[in-house]
């Protein structure tokens, strides 16, 4: 399956972990989730250990069960994501270098390192709109690394005793790791020789959340001072904090003890105030007050909300949630992702749960989901190329998510109603003109021809897609696919289609063969510039004729076309080579080799007035022979004459047969002697 998601800010902040919204667990204030230690995983869950021996085959089972039990299985399909980054969350906010600089080189390293590909365009509000394509796990990859180095991170430090810093680290840095991979956070401890008691936490907010309360946790425990631990319920823990834990910090001022309060997705309900005696004394009994008057005067109701709308109830990172408890003081309680109850609690005061009913249902229905239907293998028409179509859409509408699933005629969109009735109109303009002007046909073709279709360096298919207006995906060899699709202008399409069946079915009818022609022929048969060989093509224009370099020293001439064409032209060249044999003959002249220089000449003087004057045999003008013929008269003067005959084998002149003959006149015959 692919498909494009396009995330809005919020969205995108949810997603800054690195986790999807599945794995995160997030429970948001007021929340009856599961255990979040028992959702997210220590060291030793993520990695059991192996067996030592394989004891039993109970045993065994058991191990691979622990390992089996934590593998998901992963989708290998191509998905496309789009995120949007505002400008005051980017790190690189220089306007003028935007796609060079450093953004751009950050943008490279990520592709080169992830696998994932990415492409950037600047909204209309300066923010960053980054597509990333690839497969899930590469996306996922190219996620964390977009947050991480072009989106700003929040930071957030706690300072506790130095001497509680290695109970923090813990033996051998198991703690820390641990802490690490439960909170999806980088913690930066002091080290031992820093005076610094202030302990750095980067990473999302809800993870800053978790982090800290844990390492205060920690201290606590290390701590000589007061520890008092309180059992409350974990309904009324957002009257104890809260609406954006506004009231735990006023107590913590007017007590001067410290409050660590579980956040909402950490389901424990064990409270922990640790400071002076009199300090906690009071702090608990504020909490334990706060924890009465509730149970004494809030009502409890129920409704039920569509699963799909939970999400638009409780915001990004709970804010929602947050802002109904401090509009009305009233807490929202969502079941957990992974149940299936569609039943929403709100508790409070029972005058102030209407107003927080209404704003339940409003939020709810603030948000809707629709499609438009679309053929599947319109989807990157619609997309665009290189996202240049969708970009437009998602940059005036950024709160909407598009998605495209390979396979199904449709497009999905998720966000705000009228942001969503606007770019469904827009996009079934886009489909309704697509459709119009836009057709595809398949054709089937033996992979085996598929790379001479394309051509060397894409040349065939190149032409075709810019000769017909037509767009051609021919599969990869790994998917052994006959199937060609052609996609374009109805009449390009046709006549992209009838091309291709021609060139495959002239390739289905071509044949190789190869010639065992003895190589001191081969520049006879070729000729001075080419000029026999050329003969011969231009009597087979459809055959390929490839020689071998002299420098192979091979015999083999290799033929390839069509295979009438193929077996017409061996017999041609077969018969010139056996006229060759049959009537060529040379002898050779045992010259010292202290005169070759003499024979040659000063720069080849007198070899090159040799071949001038002295009688060139060739047979029928293009074989060799000892026969005469009246093309080849030589110029000379009445009476005996002595003449070096030289047979041409060759561009090297070979000197042979030394013959005496008479001639009475030029245009007489020739008697050899």
């Amino acid at each position: 399956m692919s498909s494009v998601a396009v995330l809005t800010q919020e969205s995108f902040n949810e997603h800054r972990s690195g986790l999807l919204p599945e794995q995160s667990g997030a429970v948001v204030a007021g929340t009856s989730a599961g255990e979040e230690e028992e959702a997210l995983p220590t060291y030793k869950d993520a990695f059991p250990p192996l067996p030592e021996k394989a004891s039993s085959p109970e045993g065994t089972q058991e191990t691979a069960n622990a390992w089996t039990s934590k593998i998901r299985p992963l989708k290998s399909s191509i998905i496309t994501q789009v995120f949007h980054v505002p400008l005051e969350e980017r790190k690189y906010k220089d306007i003028n270098q935007f796609g060079e600089g450093d953004q751009a080189k950050v943008c490279v390293d990520i592709m080169h390192k992830t696998g994932a590909h990415l492409e950037l365009s600047l909204a209309k509000d300066q923010g960053l709109s980054i597509m990333v394509s690839g497969k899930l796990d590469a996306v996922m990859k190219a996620r964390k690394e977009i947050v991480s180095r072009l989106q700003t991170q929040a930071s957030a430090t706690v300072a506790i005793p130095k001497e509680h810093h290695r109970f923090v680290i813990g033996k051998n840095g198991e703690k820390l790791q641990e802490l690490e991979l439960k909170t999806a956070t980088k913690i930066q401890i002091p080290r031992p020789d820093d005076p610094s008691n202030q302990i750095k936490i980067s990473g999302t907010k809800e993870g800053l959340e978790k982090a800290k309360h844990e390492i205060l946790l920690i201290s606590a425990e290390q701590d000589k001072r007061a520890v008092e631990r309180v059992n409350i319920d974990k309904a009324y823990h957002p009257f104890i904090t809260g609406a954006y834990n506004k009231l735990v910090g006023e107590m913590m001022n007017e007590t001067g003890a410290r409050i660590n309060v579980p956040p909402p997705s950490v389901n424990k309900t064990e409270i922990v105030i640790t400071g002076e005696k009199e300090q906690v004394a009071l702090a608990v009994a504020m909490i334990k007050k706060i924890t009465e008057d509730k149970k004494k005067n809030a009502t409890t109701i129920a409704v039920e909300v569509k699963k799909s709308q939970h999400k638009y109830v409780i915001g990004p990172k709970g804010n929602t949630l947050q802002e109904i408890l401090d509009k009305t003081g009233v807490s929202v309680e969502i079941p957990p992702s992974d149940s299936s109850s569609e039943t929403v609690m709100l508790r409070g005061e029972p005058d102030r749960l209407g107003q927080a009913l209404t704003e339940v249902y409003a939020k709810a229905n603030s948000y809707t989901v629709s499609s438009v239907s679309a053929p599947s293998w319109l989807h990157r028409f619609i997309i665009g190329k290189k996202g240049q179509n969708l970009a437009k859409i998602t940059q005036q509408m950024p709160k909407v998510h598009i998605e495209f699933t390979e396979g199904e005629d449709k497009i999905t969109l998720e966000g705000p109603t009228k942001d969503v009735q606007m770019v469904q109109s827009q996009i079934e303009a886009i489909v309704t003109d697509l459709v119009s002007r836009m057709d595809y046909t398949e054709i089937s073709v033996d992979p085996k021809f598929h790379r001479h279709l394309i051509g060397k360096g894409g040349v065939n298919i190149n032409r075709i897609k810019e000769q017909h207006k037509v767009t051609v995906r021919i599969p990869p060899d790994n998917e052994k696919s006959n199937l060609i699709r052609i996609e374009g202008d109805p009449q390009g399409v046709q006549e992209a289609k009838k091309e291709l069946l021609e060139l495959a079915s002239r390739m289905e009818n071509e044949r190789t063969k190869d010639l065992i022609i003895e190589q001191r022929f081969h520049r006879a048969i070729i000729g001075q510039k080419g000029e026999k060989i050329k003969e011969v093509r231009d009597k087979f224009p459809e055959v390929m004729i490839n020689f071998p370099d002299p420098a192979q020293k091979s015999d083999i001439v290799q033929l390839r076309g069509p295979r009438t064409e193929v077996e017409k032209c061996a017999k041609f060249m077969q018969k010139i080579v056996a006229e060759m044999v049959e009537n060529s003959y040379s002898v050779s002249v045992p010259i010292f080799k202290q005169f070759h220089r003499n024979i040659i000449g000063k720069g080849g003087s007198n070899i090159k007035k040799i071949r001038e004057e002295t009688w060139i045999c060739s047979a029928r003008d293009t074989h060799l022979s000892t026969q005469l013929t009246a093309n080849y008269k030589p110029i000379l003067k009445p009476g005996l004459c002595v003449c070096l005959c030289v047979i041409h084998h060759s561009p090297n002149y070979e000197l042979s047969a030394v013959k005496p003959w008479t001639a009475e006149s030029t245009s007489g015959d020739i008697n050899w002697l």
